[in-house]
């Protein structure tokens, strides 16, 4: 594990860190219950996540409207055990021993909040099956 801590960490790339990265950090953080250390980053990161991501996340009782969309850094990648690009074109520095996966998702930018919830659902369920494959619950 790159993190000290012994938890798995995830990082979500997309171009501007405005939308769909920053649902998918919003979503593992929700549903893994501290058991992943969640960043998001940009190789070109947005002014301000989108208002409509902002919308469609409070919709299930999460809040991002204080994210601001990060710059992407050689750091981010390294302290990172899974990379993750949202299908949009924008790619991390390759290491060793880190996992790569593209999600490929459709652009949330300058849809309304109506063409934003099935791609905030579709990153629900691609994020549950994250969390069972690298932090499962502990057996009881």
């Amino acid at each position: 594990m790159a993190e000290s801590s012994g938890k798995p960490s995830v990082l979500f790339v997309c171009v501007h860190n405005a939308g769909r990265s920053q649902m998918a950090a919003a979503w593992l953080t929700h549903l893994a219950g501290g058991r992943v250390e969640v960043r998001s980053a940009g190789s070109n990161p947005g002014d301000a996540v989108n208002p409509a991501a902002v919308e469609a996340m409070a919709e299930v009782g999460i809040d991002i409207s204080a994210e601001t969309p990060k710059v992407l850094t050689v750091d981010a990648v390294k302290e990172s055990d899974v990379c993750i690009t949202m299908g949009c074109g924008d790619t991390c520095p390759v290491f060793p021993g880190k996992r790569y996966l593209d999600w490929k998702l459709e652009d949330p930018a300058g849809q309304g909040v109506a063409a934003v919830r099935p791609i905030r659902d579709e990153i629900k369920t691609l994020v549950e099956c994250l969390i069972a494959e690298i932090a499962p619950e502990a057996a009881a």
